[in-house]
């Protein structure tokens, strides 16, 4: 990777991944700092949610940048930039609670999180996931990676090199539209449904029970749970599938 531009920040993308949501999950984060140096992380937890991993991926990679440093952070999170640029400060004057007076969810990491953002000054930006944008893309299979214990090899050396294209940045894109992130458990259940990839067969599930039960025991049995059809062609690509096989389901 050749770096063309003149950036002072440290650049980081941020990944999470959820098979099941709760269920085993993953996170990672790439690293490039004004030394020219790149640093990937990446790691795994049994039993989470997509949105703890989306968190984690970014609280590890801010605990990795010195006090007073200048950040750019993409994360493909509208929870995560949404959460700590402005549900926060409500959140902590109502002693964490949400305006209907409910326990936050996720608060030991929105503490730690805010905890890592003290003395730095960080540029959220938003990336579209599945877009073409090189570092979210690696940042993502990373995270995939792990949540399927299948863990890749983390880079740590000289950008010059690094395979994968982090510069020029990608331009600022607008944060979309919230979708309803109210304080639950259940996130967007309606609209989410299941991908599985057993023995050269896909299919797609309502339920994660129905999930479950195709994969459970099946070694090198693929599965995710998705939120959109674009999600959906986007993650049987990263498996490696044709999209055409996408269409008959």
């Amino acid at each position: 990777m050749k770096k063309t531009e003149h950036i002072q920040s440290h650049v980081i993308y941020s990944d999470g991944a959820c098979s099941g949501n709760p269920g085993p999950g993953g996170w990672a984060f790439i690293h490039w700092n004004p030394s020219d140096k790149v640093i990937e992380r990446s790691g795994y937890e049994p039993q989470t949610t997509n949105n703890r991993m989306e968190m984690t991926a970014a609280l590890e990679a801010l605990l990795q940048v010195p006090p007073e440093a200048s950040v750019i952070l993409y994360t493909d999170s509208v929870y995560v930039i949404r959460g700590i640029t402005q549900w926060v400060f409500g959140w902590r004057k109502r002693d964490w609670k949400t305006a209907e007076g409910k326990d936050v969810t996720n608060r030991d990491l929105w503490e730690k999180l805010s905890g890592a953002c003290i003395n730095k000054k960080i540029d959220w930006r938003y990336i579209p996931g599945h877009k073409g944008f090189a570092g979210n893309e690696r940042v993502d299979l990373l995270a995939v990676a792990q949540s399927q214990r299948t863990p890749l090899s983390p880079y740590s050396g000289p950008s010059i090199a690094y395979h994968f294209e982090l510069f020029p940045l990608p331009e600022k894109i607008p944060l979309p539209e919230m979708k309803s992130y109210k304080n639950t458990s259940s996130e967007n259940k309606a609209k989410s449904f299941y991908l599985s990839y057993v023995n050269g067969v896909l299919v797609r599930h309502t339920t994660w029970e129905q999930c479950q039960a195709c994969v459970r025991g099946v070694s090198q049995a693929r599965f995710k749970k998705v939120s959109s059809e674009e999600e959906a062609r986007a993650t049987i690509k990263a498996w490696g599938l044709d999209p055409s096989l996408y269409s008959n389901l």
